[in-house]
């Protein structure tokens, strides 16, 4: 399917463009030829899942291809638990597709609206000291390259590449195929509170440790934190989940309408937002209940914002955090969205966040229509100062000059994509900043 322009627009209305072509491939074979006839013509080419990144990493001025129709689940390796995904599913629906097979993912984040292959391609992940990226949960893809060829990328087939190509920021190819490593159906039992924010982060390296799966918010002008501490129970431990009619006063009532209200009340007002933020905190999240994995990890999100999220080395997180919070006291901003931390255990892939060491998450919000530059730009500044590497779908400043001293495989990467893309097929203006021409 081709069609003509319109405008495309981000998630978080962050970013837009008006690409010359939009293509709607529903096959592999679909997207071979879109490269090709893409190439024929001179012209770029980029893949766009549920454009829930914040950046312009999805950005296509010429050929926009929108993976929204290939979708699905191809295979199943019951012996090994592997499933084989087509790019463009999103990972709400891969539960559902697991499930007769007894199947999940190891790990999830809070949203489950993206692709499985823009979650991958851009370093998405959830909690855990013990558990990876979702990129850490790939064996093998499949991906279109700039001269047309199938590249089949697995534990037999250039087995080299998959810690380059699982966080490829769309740099090297279009994947059309992605294969994941499942464990069998679980259980989280889920405590979610207001504590002492204090107590928090004087406990923070036991509770995490002792934990699966801990992050925590918190809302400026307050001293709460609201936790979410997640245990791990096997497929057959019974389930207590949330009666239908609380869990749609939390999460739909209060986590969203009530959310969007306020924030649109302080939009206007921004004096108002401290108020706010305290009667937040009395509001969400203090509940425990016990469900299948995927119902406990992710949240539905409606309410509109941008992001800005840095990993750091985890043994800094207290520190960092408590230097944001002395920032926004400094500065006098108010500010509606509250900061989530969360942690990651080390991995191997070339360009994940998490690459050769552990790493905590701090994330900064602002509604979308607010402004976020001035505190963006500051939060990240201190970052910096702890070697922050930006997650990749999200707002950063960064460019290649500051990424390499970031990334010991930097150089190896861009030589990768030297090769598997010397024209710069799949190049556009944000990929030009963070990796160079």
């Amino acid at each position: 399917m081709t069609r003509m322009g319109g405008t495309w627009q981000n998630w978080g209305r962050s970013e837009q463009v008006r690409p010359q072509a939009v293509e709607m491939p529903r096959t592999a074979e679909a997207v071979q030829r879109s490269v090709s006839a893409a190439a024929s013509k001179g012209m770029r080419i980029k893949a766009v899942g549920a454009g829930h990144s914040f950046t312009g990493i999805a950005v296509a001025t010429d050929v926009l291809l929108d993976l929204s129709h290939l979708t699905g689940l191809i295979a199943v390796d019951r012996e090994r638990g592997y499933a084989t995904f087509r790019a463009g599913t999103r990972l709400h629906q891969i539960p559902a597709l697991l499930a007769p097979y007894g199947l999940a993912m190891e790990n999830l984040g809070d949203i489950d609206r993206q692709s499985i292959s823009g979650a991958i391609s851009t370093g998405t992940h959830g909690t855990g000291e013990r558990f990876g990226g979702i990129a850490t949960q790939v064996v093998a893809v499949r991906m279109v390259t700039a001269d047309g060829e199938m590249l089949l990328i697995d534990e037999e087939h250039h087995p080299e590449l998959l810690p380059a190509v699982v966080v490829g920021l769309g740099a090297l190819g279009i994947l059309v195929e992605v294969t994941v490593r499942c464990v069998p159906r679980f259980v989280l039992h889920a405590l979610e509170q207001p504590e002492d924010l204090g107590d928090v982060l004087d406990e923070l390296a036991n509770r995490v440790t002792a934990s699966d799966h801990f992050e925590f918010y918190w809302f400026p002008h307050t001293d709460m934190a609201m936790t979410k501490t997640n245990t791990r129970l096997p497929g057959s431990a019974p389930r207590h989940p949330l009666p239908r009619v609380g869990k749609w006063i939390d999460d739909v009532l209060v986590g969203n309408g009530l959310h969007q209200l306020a924030c649109d009340v302080t939009h206007v007002v921004p004096a108002a937002i401290p108020s706010v933020n305290r009667v937040s905190v009395k509001l969400w999240g203090d509940r425990e209940f016990t469900d299948v994995s995927d119902r406990v990890f992710a949240t539905e999100r409606t309410v509109r914002f941008r992001e800005m999220e840095y990993a750091i080395p985890a043994e800094h997180v207290r520190e960092a955090f408590d230097a944001v919070r002395a920032l926004i006291d400094e500065r006098g901003w108010r500010v509606s969205f509250p900061i989530e931390v969360r942690f990651a255990r080390a991995d191997d892939l070339w360009l994940s966040t998490a690459s050769g060491r552990a790493s905590a998450y701090i994330a900064v919000h602002r509604y979308w229509r607010d402004d976020p530059t001035e505190y963006f730009a500051a939060v990240e500044e201190i970052m910096q100062r702890f070697g922050g590497r930006p997650h990749w779908g999200k707002m950063h400043s960064l460019d290649a000059a500051a990424l390499r001293t970031r990334y010991p495989k930097f150089d190896d990467f861009v030589a990768l994509r030297d090769r598997l893309d010397p024209t710069r097929m799949f190049q556009n203006a944000y990929l030009e900043r963070v990796l160079g021409e």
